[in-house]
């Protein structure tokens, strides 16, 4: 199947059919889907930073200049922290940690018991789009996903110098 822009931007919108999906995430990736996707994003991104790596569904790691690169909400242009740092640290988070918290997103008797697990919801602080879930043990720290390793996928993955 050839996945051409317009088709990856039905992807982003969510206007493709269950099997369609499901074919372009198992089928062969063609070299250039990568570039095609970060000039789809580049596009629809309301600041002018280039964008290196899409992370997550919300945010991005751009260029900040000078070699650094930072994490940013893709819907505002939230800066969040460098992308070797927790974002989630400098996010707005809401803890379901009662009884209470938790009935407002699960029928009784369905959710966790908050003496051993909460929720927390993370949100961008200029949009307040909803980032990511966690669900955790209570006093567990924010869980740091994961830093990608930008100038190893450029340079041994992509064949070519990572933008500054």
């Amino acid at each position: 199947m050839k996945v051409d822009k317009q088709m990856l931007a039905d992807l982003l919108d969510e206007r493709l059919d269950r099997n369609t999906v499901r074919a372009i995430q198992s089928g062969y990736k063609d070299p250039g889907r990568f570039d095609t996707y970060l000039e789809l994003l580049q596009e629809r991104a309301p600041w002018p930073d280039r964008i290196v790596l899409p992370y997550g569904e919300h945010m991005c790691i751009v260029s900040a200049g000078g070699g650094r690169y930072v994490i940013k909400c893709f819907h505002c242009g939230h800066d969040f922290c460098d992308h070797t740092e927790n974002w989630k640290l400098e996010a707005l988070i809401h803890v379901r940690d009662t009884e209470e918290k938790l009935l407002e997103i699960y029928p009784r008797m369905m959710h966790g018991d908050p003496a051993w697990e909460e929720i927390r919801e993370y949100f961008c602080p200029g949009c307040c789009t909803q980032l990511e879930v966690e669900a955790v043990p209570p006093g567990y720290p924010p869980i740091h996903d994961f830093v990608p390793d930008l100038r190893g996928f450029y340079e041994g993955w992509l064949g070519r110098e990572l933008p500054v």
